[in-house]
């Protein structure tokens, strides 16, 4: 399955790309990770950082904003479940938190 393919992936095919985002989790059928940092502004920094290569993309995650805790769920509405699209940026989206 190609990296950004827009097809809903099967429980096998997401727990072994599971494996290549640390710290993220399948919860209800989508992606999610919470992030946490020393304060509201550094999480309002990477918040930032998430929402400009979302929109690069074209595929913006679901952010939960909690002071120094930021929780990024996401999936592909489209495909009704996970994809390739959500791997893709859940890896550009690690690479932020440093």
């Amino acid at each position: 399955m190609s990296e950004t393919s827009v097809e809903k992936m099967s429980e096998s095919e997401i727990k072994t790309a599971l494996e290549s985002v640390p710290e993220w989790n399948e919860v209800g059928g989508e992606l999610q990770r919470t992030f946490q940092f020393d304060d509201f502004v550094e999480s309002m920094k990477f918040v930032n950082k998430v929402a400009d290569a979302a929109e690069a993309d074209e595929h913006h995650p679901d952010i939960l904003i909690r002071y120094n805790k930021v929780t990024l769920t996401l999936s592909t509405h489209d495909a009704n479940g996970i994809t390739g699209r959500d791997f893709k940026l859940a890896t550009t989206i690690n690479g932020f938190a440093g």
